[in-house]
């Protein structure tokens, strides 16, 4: 290819990111400004900056819209769902990737599976199963289904993960004396680090944004609702009592500590990512 042709491309590239970037990042920072603002403000000018910082519109979001409660279920629920799934997920992934027995790719495909089927269509039979096991409205059944629901994108990207690590190493690992599950967790394990990082990342993000399975699950409880269901019920409180200003606070609350989270760890997120597309 014409090295012209290739700046070009190149520009071209560069333009479409910037327009992406611009169009994710903007109203972020408008839902950012907008808590500080009053309702006169956010309806004026939408460019314009808050007169003042008013911490008021976060401090009656976190104490009378119960946004502290509700983010404490949501780290809770999110810490032992991804918890869960790496574990389970990783076993899974190693033994499917690293041994041949019958039956090993039909489960591979069932998991795979999984990925194409859409959860809204098991919501009802998933409603009545966690009901019969008594764990409608508890933490424990969102955790349990939390962890299903990540297992098939989780264990299908380790797979191919493990794969592509050295054989070698496991076998010398296995000559020095180690058992399977020793070999399992003090040797691969921490060689398949950094797409394990990636994966808890993206499961962190699935998990902590998900609305559809709590608002089935713990509904009846309001006491158990995550941050998603939370800010659903400040919309539309807010839409009565006019309080977007305390809306668009309790928005940034969830919005910045996954926000912080992607770039604390983008570095793990992209080398895990290319380390397990190379093989």
């Amino acid at each position: 290819m014409p090295r012209n042709s290739t700046r070009l491309s190149g520009g071209l590239a560069q333009v479409v990111l910037a327009v992406w970037a611009l169009l994710i990042i903007a109203p972020l920072i408008w839902t950012l400004l907008a808590s500080f603002k009053s309702n006169a403000e956010i309806f004026g000018d939408a460019l314009q900056l808050p007169a003042e910082l008013r911490f008021d519109n976060w401090v009656r979001a976190w104490d009378r819209a119960n946004i502290g409660r509700y983010l404490l279920n949501t780290v809770i629920v999110v810490f032992f769902g991804v918890a869960g799934t790496m574990l389970l997920s990783s076993m899974a992934a190693y033994v499917l990737a690293r041994y041949k027995f019958f039956g090993n790719r039909i489960i591979y495909y069932l998991f795979v599976s999984g990925m194409a089927f859409p959860v809204f269509l098991a919501l009802v039979p998933l409603f009545f199963v966690v009901e019969r096991v008594g764990l409608l409205n508890t933490h424990t059944g969102l955790v349990l289904v939390y962890i299903a629901y990540s297992l098939p994108f989780t264990v299908f990207f380790l797979t191919s993960f493990f794969r592509s690590l050295p054989t070698a190493v496991a076998e010398a690992a296995m000559i020095d004396g180690a058992s399977h599950t020793r070999t399992f967790f003090q040797v691969m394990l921490p060689m398949a680090k950094p797409g394990l990082i990636s994966l808890t990342i993206f499961n962190v993000l699935g998990q902590w944004n998900q609305y559809l399975l709590p608002l089935v699950l713990v509904a009846g409880d309001k006491d158990k609702w995550v941050i998603t269901q939370g800010i659903a019920d400040i919309s539309t409180i807010a839409g009565y009592e006019a309080d977007w200003p305390g809306l668009f606070a309790a928005l940034s609350m969830t919005v910045i500590p996954v926000v912080l989270a992607y770039i604390l760890f983008q570095r793990h997120i992209q080398s895990g990512l290319t380390s397990g597309a190379v093989k």
